[in-house]
């Protein structure tokens, strides 16, 4: 049926060789690990054992200087913080590797200590805790970036790291400029932009829309920055007061162009977590009430279901399971 609706692009790509099997619930629904991929579950193995020499080997199939979501994962891993520095100072080879991770990874722990809390819930201590541990991020992910200039993934965490510590529209600016200089298209640093141009951070009702609308219009088709557009809507949702704000036939078109024109189209390449391009759109399109698109994304899905975006939900696996059953 897809395949008639949406042409060659309904054809189910070839099967990945280091795809990790995915595990079945009774819903039918599964958490994503390890960007559902044998080789970068491997190097989150060595990262949680604190082996550096494995953590170079396994990180060899990956270019961290350029691929955000393999970063992430290992940004994720708790503990890397506890020996990663004696790495920084003990192998001079592969210290801007190491700066990057222990950068990346201070951020998500700064994060941890702040907690997702309003700011006026946040004690004294966990702002100390969360300023001392971005300051350390940006230490290391400025050096990072000094050592291996041709690298994104620095700038694009130091846009976190920036907006965490209110550096200001010029830093963060320049930080912008300088990732996208490196690549017009990255999508990461644009999802990233949308998030600083919301009214809460920094922004102006409308302004992020506008951004990604204009940064996807100028990308090739099948390129992923169309998850731009849905992420900006997914951020007016949570700026907004009524939840049924993206139920109109303007946005839903929108959407669904967006997705034929992005992740549905036959020049869309799935790389590790290409899930979570999907589940951009399909929380999306699912509070726009979109009724065409959205059960292709889900059917492509095959219930596979990643943290992100779906944070901003109360329950977030229950609410991708209740989307998924209505789509």
């Amino acid at each position: 049926m897809f395949g008639k609706l949406f042409g060659r692009g309904g054809e189910r790509p070839a099967a990945d060789p280091h795809a990790l099997p995915a595990p079945r619930r009774q819903n039918g629904v599964y958490r994503l690990q390890s960007l559902g991929d044998t080789r970068v579950m491997a190097l989150v193995v060595a990262a949680e054992s604190g082996d550096w020499d494995a953590v170079k080997m396994a990180s060899a199939h990956f270019d961290l200087g350029r691929d955000h979501q393999v970063l992430g994962e290992l940004s994720d891993v708790d503990g890397v913080q506890g020996w990663i520095g004696r790495v920084v100072e003990e192998d001079p080879e592969h210290r801007a590797t190491a700066l990057l991770i222990s950068g990346s990874r201070h951020i998500i722990w700064g994060w941890e200590a702040r907690t997702s809390a309003r700011a006026s819930d946040v004690s004294r201590d966990q702002w100390r805790t969360f300023y001392e541990r971005l300051r350390t991020a940006e230490e290391h992910l400025l050096e990072a970036a000094e050592l291996r200039p041709e690298w994104i993934t620095p700038w694009r965490r130091l846009l976190t790291s920036g907006r965490g510590m209110s550096l200001g529209g010029a830093v963060n600016e320049a930080r912008l400029g300088a990732a996208l200089r490196r690549d017009p298209l990255d999508l990461a640093t644009h999802l990233e932009w949308v998030s600083y141009l919301q009214p809460r951070w920094h922004g102006e009702p409308g302004e992020a829309l506008e951004f990604a609308r204009e940064a996807f219009a100028g990308a090739p088709d099948g390129h992923r920055l169309g998850c731009a557009v849905a992420m900006a809507h997914i951020e007016d949702w949570v700026e907004a007061d009524t939840k049924n704000c993206l139920d109109t036939p303007e946005i839903q078109a929108e959407l669904r162009d967006a997705a034929k024109r992005s992740i549905l189209h036959p020049g869309y390449q799935r790389r590790p977590g290409w899930q979570e391009d999907f589940n951009i759109f399909a929380m999306a399109l699912s509070l726009a009430c979109e009724s065409v698109v959205a059960p292709r994304v889900y059917h492509e899905l095959d219930g596979a279901f990643t943290r992100w975006p779906w944070t901003y939900m109360a329950q977030p696996e229950k609410a991708y399971a209740r989307f998924r059953r209505h789509a």
